[in-house]
């Protein structure tokens, strides 16, 4: 009997154990809106877009799409609110990107590379492009490989968590910019 309870435990433990590596594996939340993004983009014919967030003044959020192949987003406080603000109102988006990308506040700068506009996966597989962000000085590349970026699979899990959040915000921003420019 103990040892047949030794057996399941040790099965449930091999199970729980691939279950939360299976997890981690999977994307975030990103992979949804990015889809509903492209697609909008695609509907709209556009290659740019950009957005003022509604809930920190001074602060935008820029992409540049190439179809199939990848989605750059930045978002950051930029220095002359009216300036973005008339980008936006003329819908020059792609001349949003680029005064975004050169003329924003660094220490507020985020910087996305989403390889394939498909989201940000953890883990893209062997031989696969992978994703990366920049943020609060620091860079990580979505290749799964945390010991070549010299940090540890908890701090690249943290890394890969936190830049799925606020590309996911900065995806729902531009999403809501497309749907409603106003």
């Amino acid at each position: 009997m103990n040892n047949r309870r030794l057996v399941l435990a040790g099965a449930a433990l091999a199970a729980l154990a691939l279950s939360s590596g299976a997890v981690f594996a999977q994307s975030g939340h990103s992979p949804a809106v990015a889809k509903d993004l492209v697609a909008a983009l695609d509907h709209a014919k556009l290659d740019s877009i950009a957005a003022r967030d509604p809930n920190n003044p001074g602060v935008y959020v820029a992409a540049l799409y190439y179809p199939g192949a990848e989605l750059l987003l930045v978002q950051a406080k930029y220095s002359s609110p009216a300036a973005m603000d008339g980008m936006l109102s003329s819908k020059s988006y792609r001349d949003a990107y680029i005064d975004l990308s050169s003329a924003s506040d660094p220490a507020t700068k985020i910087f996305v590379e989403d390889l394939k506009a498909d989201g940000l996966e953890s883990d893209p597989g062997d031989n696969q492009p992978f994703d990366s962000y920049e943020g609060g000085g620091t860079k990580v590349q979505f290749n799964h490989d945390w010991k070549s970026q010299k940090i540890s699979e908890d701090e690249y899990k943290k890394a890969f968590a936190t830049a799925d959040e606020q590309y996911t915000k900065a995806l729902s921003l531009l999403l809501a910019q497309l749907k409603n420019p106003s």
